[in-house]
């Protein structure tokens, strides 16, 4: 009898215990951009509603809001009671999920993610969202740090830019030099050509593109991610913003290890910079739970 018992409270620990190490089930919502729909998990804290805020969130280059990082930061938001909002860009594909398929043809553009954080904000605030906190990682920082700058709106109360990328003259080009063993200039001039006589939708076959080596894209979107634009540069973009920052890096991270260094001794009264320690550009395992912390704490600080 005693043994019954026994088998019966350890098999309702271990029950407990998986439940409360499950992933959080999310809402997904979606809606229209034209001729293609845009999609994008909810997560709603338990007792909350979406007039008791949320932050609005978007993943890095090619990736989704499903990935292994955003979908772990979905949840230990929600665990500290924070609701949010992650949304895949479309990336000129229809009802997109997942990485992004390297084949092409690419007809995406960097610049239409700042349009697409807009429509994201402007259903939020349809929905009768309270305080707009917006959130990106890696090169999604750069685009959300681009969109409140340019669009000072006083439903977003904060900004939290994660890991998020920096520029220079000539940068690109090195960094394809690296990556890919060619010269970067001829092959931007010939698709400079194409977009000037206004053929910029035709497609060059063969090229290099972010992480997607031979494959096929548009003139206009191989333009539109290598010219040589500031504002690819996210610390001086901040310079620009007026409500509350909250800029965060590992200082183990390999991806954009430039960010730590332009950051150190910022002395702008609206920017709180966090270095977590030991952490990389993706913030694995407990240092996630570090991130959330800091994120926590600043969505939560009625002072700052």
């Amino acid at each position: 009898m005693l043994f019954g018992k026994l088998k019966l409270l350890i098999v309702a620990v271990v029950l407990t215990v998986v439940m409360e190490f499950q992933p959080l089930k999310a809402e997904e919502v979606k809606i229209k951009h034209g001729d293609l729909t845009l999609n994008a998990n909810l997560n709603l804290a338990p007792g909350m509603s979406l007039a008791d805020g949320i932050v609005l969130m978007l993943h890095g280059t090619l990736a989704h809001k499903d990935m292994e990082f955003m979908r772990g930061l979905q949840d230990t938001l929600v665990e500290r009671s924070i609701s949010n909002l992650a949304f895949n860009l479309s990336l000129a594909r229809d009802n997109r999920h997942g990485m992004l398929d390297c084949s092409g043809p690419h007809r995406h553009k960097d610049t239409n993610a700042v349009k697409e954080i807009g429509l994201w904000v402007d259903w939020l605030k349809t929905k009768g969202a309270g305080a707009i906190t917006i959130l990106g990682h890696s090169r999604g920082g750069n685009q959300v740090a681009r969109y409140v700058a340019d669009n000072p709106d006083a439903s977003i109360r904060r900004t939290v830019l994660i890991s998020p990328g920096t520029w220079k003259p000539e940068k690109l080009s090195r960094n394809y030099k690296k990556n890919y063993k060619k010269d970067l200039v001829p092959l931007l001039e010939k698709a400079r050509a194409l977009v000037k006589i206004n053929q910029g939708d035709n497609l060059m076959e063969g090229l290099d593109i972010l992480y997607c080596p031979n494959t096929i894209v548009a003139a206009d979107t191989f333009v539109d991610y290598y010219n040589e634009f500031p504002y690819l540069d996210t610390p001086s973009v901040i310079k620009r913003i007026t409500s509350p920052v909250l800029a965060v890096v590992g200082d183990n991270d390999q991806v954009v290890p430039e960010f730590l260094e332009r950051m150190v001794g910022t002395k702008q009264a609206n920017v709180k910079f966090v270095v977590v320690e030991d952490a990389g550009h993706f913030f694995l395992d407990l240092f996630g739970e570090d991130l959330a912390d800091a994120i926590s704490d600043f969505v939560n600080d009625g002072n700052f």
